[in-house]
């Protein structure tokens, strides 16, 4: 049976995987938004598993393999700010040779030519953003951010809201790799 409030978040989140198929360069590029992603609506997606927070699932769009993780953070801050959505997919696409593609939803829009800070343990990532969606700017970084949240117990994400509000998300790792390993599986990603 799936949770209801996990089947809002994919559903809502589709958008955001839009992007997974290409990468940009530079922090001001944009993401293909040729790439569909995995919907609910067109085919029904798989769920692999949870743990600890984590949803794993796999889909077919076009035709093509979709797998995807997706978590929530345990803490937003501020605790009274409004926002919408705010999670984390990794997504594999084989067809397009896409692994490990990371976007950060933040439930609000970024602040234009901001970046955002992503802390994974010791390990810190400048994410470019886009609207309500932070990424990381190539596939070496894409790996690198999911090897450490692999690895790690906790990732923080910092951020700046269109209205100059100053965020920070907390994501506990601890299902992460797991789930990893579930979409790894059934997309045939060799670690």
């Amino acid at each position: 049976m799936v949770n209801a409030g996990l089947l809002t978040l994919v559903l809502g989140g589709a958008m955001l995987l839009a992007v997974a198929g290409t990468w940009a360069q530079a922090p001001t590029a944009k993401p293909d938004t040729q790439s569909k992603p995995p919907s609910l609506s067109t085919a029904k997606a798989e769920r692999l598993g949870d743990a600890q927070g984590w949803s794993a699932f796999a889909d077919t769009d076009k035709n093509a393999k979709a797998c995807y993780l997706v978590g929530r953070p345990v803490k937003s801050e501020p605790e009274n700010l409004k926002r919408g959505e705010v999670y984390v997919y990794v997504t594999h696409r084989p067809a397009e040779k896409a692994y490990n593609v990371v976007s950060f939803a933040a439930g609000y829009p970024y602040k234009d030519a901001t970046e955002a800070e992503l802390t994974v343990d010791t390990h810190k990532f400048a994410l470019f953003t886009s609207k309500e969606s932070a990424w990381s700017r190539d596939a070496a970084t894409d790996k690198a951010v999911v090897e450490a949240m692999a690895k790690a117990k906790q990732a923080v994400l910092k951020g700046t809201s269109a209205r100059g509000t100053a965020t920070t998300d907390t994501y506990a790792l601890d299902g992460f790799a797991a789930m990893l390993a579930q979409i790894d599986k059934a997309c045939g990603v060799k670690r």
